[in-house]
């Protein structure tokens, strides 16, 4: 099992120091990054000193670093080569280039040469499609690649160069590149002061000057203040306009009631309609008034009537409401249907039929 340095288990406790003591379990994936700074990849061993220093068991800290890609579970390479593979880049081109690639090197996805300097793999989206085909070295951009530019770029790491990237900053080794994910800073001499944005990028901008356009009361520059500026502006801002506000004019005084009382009105406090009253009381909330509340009053249901004054009801909605008449359709003629039935009810009298054969017979007639 490796045993990982003081300066990692210093750096470990400065990264759970960022979180609330609370929530320290929030700092597993910086966690993780660290431990991959060391070893190359995500070891048992690291799984381990993860679950150690947070509390967590191991199979909590190895079910989020098999989620995430950017977590190696087998040794890797000085030099994560990724190419995108995904729909715009291999239409320009990505999917050569990475057969190229796996070829000259004699390895395939998510293996690594045998010299440990190169691992490839191929990635679904580097979210770049205005610079396919792209291929990353540890995460920084080299864009549009053609086949021959990108065995440029790995011959050249496998001889210990480092080939500047088209965009971002010069490049490190894949466990420099998980320090700085850890979140601390790249320590090496003029490390983020190469590189520069790719043209597409600066695409907008040029047509915003050509076209004169520009946020209105922009100014570039305005310094960024502090979260403490901010603030402080914010609230000299509310109290001058707090300040500005007109005094609010006095209430008219109401006429005393008949009562001859000078005390003011008191908006009842079950002074809302029935259809709040009546959802409050089928569905209550933390707002809703108890029915035994002083000063309170929530609907209930009351005494369900006797059986006998129920019956009498419906009798009563049944008398004063008679049953429509039989609909005819328009055109049907009443002297026709009337004869029809009287020959039916005559020919079921004389056979012995019974209601449902006579209504039959006279259809069938």
């Amino acid at each position: 099992m490796s045993v990982f340095t003081e300066e990692t288990r210093e750096r470990a406790r400065e990264i759970i120091a960022r979180y609330p003591a609370d929530r320290s379990r929030s700092a597993l994936l910086p966690l993780l990054h660290l431990v991959q700074s060391e070893e190359g990849y995500v070891s048992p061993a690291g799984v381990e000193f993860c679950a150690e220093v947070l509390g967590l068991n191991k199979a909590q800290v190895g079910a989020v670093a098999t989620f995430y890609t950017m977590y190696k579970r087998k040794p890797t390479g000085d030099y994560l080569v990724s190419v995108c593979t995904n729909t715009m880049c291999n239409v320009l081109g990505g999917q050569e280039v990475y057969d190229t690639l796996a070829e000259h090197l004699g390895v395939g996805h998510d293996e690594t040469t045998a010299d440990g300097k190169i691992t490839l793999e191929h990635a679904e989206c580097l979210a770049a499609c205005d610079y396919g085909p792209v291929m990353t070295v540890n995460y920084d951009f080299f864009d549009n690649v053609d086949p021959q530019g990108a065995l440029g770029v790995v011959e050249e790491l496998r001889s210990g160069g480092r080939p500047m990237p088209t965009r971002g900053a010069r490049l490190c080794t894949l466990k420099e590149m998980a320090v700085q994910l850890a979140g601390f800073a790249d320590e090496r001499d003029g490390a983020v002061a190469d590189g520069g944005p790719g043209e597409p990028t600066l695409r907008g901008l040029r047509l915003a000057e050509q076209h004169g356009i520009s946020v209105p009361g922009f100014d570039p520059n305005t310094p960024i203040r502090s979260k403490a500026e901010a603030d402080k502006a914010a609230a000299e801002a509310k109290a001058k306009a707090e300040a500005a506000k007109p005094a609010p004019a006095p209430e008219p005084a109401k006429p005393a009631a008949a009562t001859g009382s000078t005390a003011p009105d008191v908006k009842a406090p079950d002074d809302k309609s029935p259809q709040v009253r009546t959802a409050e009381t089928r569905q209550p909330d933390a707002r809703t008034a108890v029915p035994d509340a002083p000063g309170t009053k929530v609907p209930t249901d009351g005494t369900p009537p006797a059986p006998r004054d129920a019956q009498a009801a419906e009798a009563a909605g049944a008398a004063a409401n008679p049953p429509a008449g039989d609909g005819k359709p328009a055109g049907d003629e009443a002297g026709a249907q009337q004869r029809n039935l009287k020959e039916a009810e005559a020919g079921a009298g004389a056979n012995g039929a019974g209601p449902a054969v006579a209504s039959e017979t006279g259809v069938q007639k």
